[in-house]
């Protein structure tokens, strides 16, 4: 019954019982066996005689537990409380019978299962019975009466025509001719149990028997009085093995025990009138069965034939998809509580102990019952952001190649002239390439993007501040070159600017060439930083080669910046000292925020910070250093004059 319950998932279930001892032992036993088996009982209700009370009733009826569990020793109480029941109209249960409860159309049993000893053919039993007769066996008294119940009349086996109440016989009587659910001799179930348990003692005492004729033992000692013939007869009793004719196979286990045969019979409900009136419902005793043989390993069908819905027992509401158990504290085990699932996880089982978490490239859907890919994020030319830097970077470019072309078209005004024309025409080159570097960092991030966009953005970038730094250098070279008995005269006019250049530019190069050949950053996914969605990103393979390479930038920009400070004073004619000084400090103070931003920001975010890192810091250079000179060439030419330049100094 135990394992029947587990079957359909019954873990909340009632026990009717009645106050004697024995039934108190057996219903104590089965609600031991729930309970060891992982299911609690809601009710152990002790049926009296007086079922009608409405408490009792109400309790068995009202309680959460649809399945309960009829006890042997109920058997004749069973149909009145069962009438009762359902006058009160409480509600459907499933009743579970340890005995052959048998019912007729018109009993009110809606749904139920009897667990019974297994039945089986024993040759010879059938013919047995229907030629038995008590002309056949004039001394059996059994016969004779049965032959009064069945027949209602008198056999006549001793010529005697004292027929008392009954009429003769008239000889030609067989038990074949009464009713089948009767006399089935298949249905016979304490019959073929105790036919079975015969047949293995037999089988037993025929081996010792065997034995003891095979060792020359002497047979007219009577076996039972021998306790080493006992304890041989033991020893074949847990060796034997046989196979019934009804194809079961039987034999001990090594604890003595024979493994259990039974038989679960569904009992389909039939339809109840809408009110019962306890006066004209009888109490049915003798019933025939209107139920069908299970295994219990089938799905048996309760309610109906034709349902498909098996009835649920448990202490609450099942837990559905995408809800797990938690123990509720001060209840039974079997009593639980339902929470969602948290973030990332789900539950695609009802009931479920536990939730299930969704692969990294997965999350779950608003029921939480479904894993679902991701969408994929990047800062693509698409979006709003990606259109925005996108434009700034071109038309940044484009001012960039404008100021080219206006130093190209006045390169033989002195205001290009002025601190060494080739640096402005690198600087203005590479401040060009910046602002278009950035577009690598914009689109679906690929192999190939991946490994440019930091190497370029850092060597492009050692070019403009070295650039920078070799026209702090050359001021201060030529304002020193015109102090009498100076030492660096001989710099002056020499190739020391762009050998600076090359050699700073040649470092970063160093570094980036290492980053590629050992950490190549890649494509990859993050998975971590939204539920919802995993951004497609760069893996910059290495932390330390990337902050090694800002590193290096903002060591050459600071050094720049000191220089330029230093000779921020010197004469009018060497002014753009002054706008290297003011162009340093913007370019510093914008890599000195990158980094609080780069590092407290997510997704696709984050490289949007590092090209507004680039496009600010780029035209921080570009609008401090060349916009004023533009200016002068554009719009105040009289200024652009050696002469104007000598009397301003």
């Amino acid at each position: 019954m135990v394992q029947l319950l587990n079957h359909f998932g019954w873990t909340w279930v009632g026990i009717l019982a009645t106050d004697d001892d024995s039934c108190q032992r057996e219903s104590q036993e089965i609600k031991n066996l729930i309970i060891t088996h992982g299911g609690c009982v809601a009710f152990l209700v002790q049926l009296k005689h007086l079922y009608n009370k409405k408490k009792l009733l109400s309790e068995v009826g009202n309680s959460a537990a649809n399945v309960v569990l009829i006890t042997r020793c109920v058997s004749k109480y069973f149909p009145e409380f069962l009438i009762n029941y359902y006058v009160m109209h409480l509600p459907k249960k499933v009743w579970i019978f340890s005995f052959n409860f048998k019912i007729q159309d018109s009993f009110p049993l809606q749904g139920g299962l009897s667990v019974l000893l297994s039945k089986g053919e024993i040759f010879g039993l059938k013919e047995f019975i229907y030629t038995a007769s008590p002309y056949k066996y004039p001394d059996d008294n059994v016969l004779k009466k049965l032959w009064n119940l069945l027949f209602s009349c008198e056999a006549n086996t001793n010529n005697s025509y004292n027929l008392g109440i009954y009429q003769l016989c008239l000889g030609n009587e067989t038990l074949k001719s009464i009713d089948v659910y009767v006399f089935d001799t298949k249905d016979f179930r304490y019959t073929y149990s105790i036919y079975v348990a015969i047949y293995l003692l037999a089988s037993a005492f025929h081996k010792t028997l065997s034995h003891k004729t095979y060792t020359g033992i002497n047979l007219n000692h009577d076996p039972m009085e021998n306790r080493q013939q006992l304890l041989q007869i033991n020893k074949y009793l847990r060796k034997a093995h046989f196979t019934t004719a009804s194809h079961e196979d039987i034999s001990f286990t090594d604890y003595g025990d024979v493994p259990g045969h039974y038989d679960i019979i569904n009992w389909i409900p039939s339809d109840i009138p809408e009110r019962l009136d306890p006066n004209k419902v009888g109490i049915f005793n003798s019933l025939a069965p209107v139920g069908k043989q299970l295994n219990i390993n089938d799905s048996a069908i309760i309610w109906s034939p034709n349902s498909k819905t098996i009835p649920t027992s448990v202490c609450n509401e099942i837990c559905a998809h995408g809800y797990r158990k938690v123990p509720w504290k001060e209840y039974p085990v079997c009593c639980y509580g339902c929470v969602p699932c948290a973030e990332g996880e789900i539950s695609n089982t009802t009931d479920a102990e536990t939730c299930i978490k969704c692969p990294e490239d997965r999350w779950p859907n608003d029921k939480r019952t479904l894993c679902i890919r991701k969408t994929v994020e990047f800062l693509s030319f698409e979006d709003t952001l990606g259109i925005f830097l996108t434009s700034v970077s071109i038309f940044s470019s484009i001012v960039t190649i404008t100021v080219l072309g206006i130093f190209i078209r006045h390169h033989t005004t002195p205001v290009v002239k002025a601190n060494n024309q080739n640096l402005s025409y690198t600087l203005l080159l590479s401040l060009m390439l910046s602002f278009l570097c950035s577009l690598l960092f914009i689109g679906r991030p690929v192999q190939v993007s991946c490994l440019l966009r930091q190497a370029a953005f850092g060597i492009i970038f050692t070019i403009s501040v070295s650039s920078v730094l070799a026209k702090s250098v050359t001021v201060a070279i030529a304002f020193n070159a015109t102090k009498p008995d100076s030492k660096i005269k001989k710099l002056v006019g020499s190739r020391v600017s762009i050998h600076l250049v090359l050699v700073c530019s040649l470092g970063q190069t160093i570094i980036c060439t290492l980053w590629l050949a050992f950490y190549p950053p890649y494509p990859d996914y993050d998975t971590h930083s939204y539920i919802e969605k995993m951004i497609l990103q760069c893996n910059e393979g290495s932390v330390t080669a990337f902050y090694l390479v800002i590193g290096y930038i903002g060591f050459l920009s600071i050094v720049s910046f000191i220089v330029a400070f230093l000779v921020r004073k010197l004469p009018a004619i060497f002014n753009e000292a002054q706008m290297i000084t003011f162009s340093m400090l913007v370019f510093c103070s914008v890599w000195i925020s990158f980094i609080p931003a780069y590092l407290s920001t997510k997704g696709k975010f984050i490289v949007a910070v590092e090209i507004f890192a680039i496009l600010a810091s780029s035209a921080g250079l570009l609008g401090c250093i060349f916009i004023p000179k533009c200016y002068i060439i554009l719009f105040k030419p009289e200024f652009n004059t050696r002469v104007h330049m000598l009397s301003t100094h």
